[in-house]
């Protein structure tokens, strides 16, 4: 635990008096003084640089922290699942005398890697992560290593997994596995369906995937694909131009709950009820759509973030004490549609 614990280790010197009587000493003192002039000002360095080190300081005074400091290093804040998981690691850290900066990084790679930078200045004790892009995040992987920086990876995966302590996330494979096979259901028949992704993100790609799996070889025919970068306006733009170009749409399968706001947004303005939306998210407002009747919003693969905040500073804990822990962490999914919806609520996240 103590290569974790950012502290400074400080040498002071102390100066004694001792009083003696001018006449019986001082020719004694100037001996002294003289000798010890010849030795300091004839001091000379020998052997290896690492003998002779010299220890510099940079000048700044950094009072000793009494608990942790912890940063959360997030991809965009806006995003109201990753607040929901903010706000489960504030509380899960209510419990340890720690304090916790949250670092937003506006989806811009460059930003992170200042950001997480200055997280290093700062000497925090540990960061939890979400990347904006998990390749490219390498180099400060790498630095926050050399710091002795722990870090807990959440939600979406870094690519050198080596370089972080645990990883926390959802089963997204399962949550999008699930909504496939509600529509399997739905349609026995198959039918022609659309696919809203973001493959660049792996966390929206296991979800895809997972549909893809569970609607396999069971009739269902993907009319088109379109990347639109978990941004709401962009998948509303790109729903507008498939209800154009598509007269028959049986299902549309979203990677996350912003792009199936997006795509609902198109779908209003259109007027057209004859098919069905899946997303994965769980988050409130998904949740308030499942439950009206005349929604065209059928299901989603929902998400905990509250579980996912707290097995995050539990994983981080563990690692800050050298406790043995699990070095990858997959909170449950469960399907919420209009079945149950009422069981989970739509006030607030499960």
């Amino acid at each position: 635990m103590d290569k974790f614990k950012n502290t400074r280790n400080r040498v002071r010197s102390g100066f004694g008096k001792v009083f003696v009587k001018k006449r019986t000493w001082i020719s004694v003192a100037m001996t002294l003084g003289l000798t010890c002039a010849v030795l300091f000002g004839c001091k000379k360095n020998v052997g290896t640089p690492e003998d002779n080190a010299i220890v510099e300081d940079d000048g700044e005074e950094r009072p000793e922290r009494e608990g942790y400091l912890f940063a959360y290093c997030c991809v965009n804040s806006e995003d109201p699942y990753f607040q929901a998981v903010e706000k489960s690691i504030r509380v899960s850290l209510q419990k340890e005398d720690a304090e916790l900066l949250v670092m937003d990084a506006k989806g811009d790679v460059a930003l992170q890697s200042r950001q997480i930078q200055e997280l290093i200045d700062e000497r925090v004790d540990a960061v939890f992560l979400t990347p904006v892009d998990g390749g490219d995040v390498t180099e400060m992987l790498e630095a926050l290593e050399a710091a002795q920086i722990p870090v807990v990876n959440l939600d979406i995966r870094v690519k050198e997994a080596g370089l972080v302590d645990a990883y926390v996330g959802s089963d997204n494979r399962n949550a999008g596995y699930a909504c496939g096979e509600d529509l399997i259901v739905k349609c026995p028949d198959g039918g022609k369906i659309l696919i809203m992704e973001n493959p660049a993100i792996s966390s929206l790609n296991e979800r895809i995937t997972g549909f893809e799996r569970s609607i396999a070889n069971k009739g269902f025919e993907v009319l088109a694909r379109a990347q639109v970068s978990g941004d709401r306006e962009a998948a509303k733009s790109q729903m507008k131009e498939f209800l154009e170009k598509y007269p028959q749409i049986d299902a549309v399968m979203c990677a996350s709950d912003q792009i199936a706001l997006g795509v609902l947004d198109a779908v209003k303005k259109s007027e057209r009820e004859d098919f069905r939306i899946y997303s994965v998210g769980g988050s409130p407002q998904i949740k308030a759509e499942i439950a009206k009747e005349d929604s065209v919003m059928c299901g989603t693969g929902a998400q905990s973030p509250i579980k996912v905040g707290e097995a995050a500073v539990e994983a981080c804990m563990a690692v800050l004490k050298g406790e043995e822990h699990q070095s990858e962490v997959l909170a449950e999914t469960v399907f919420i549609n209009r079945e149950n919806v009422e069981l989970y609520g739509t006030n607030g996240w499960q």
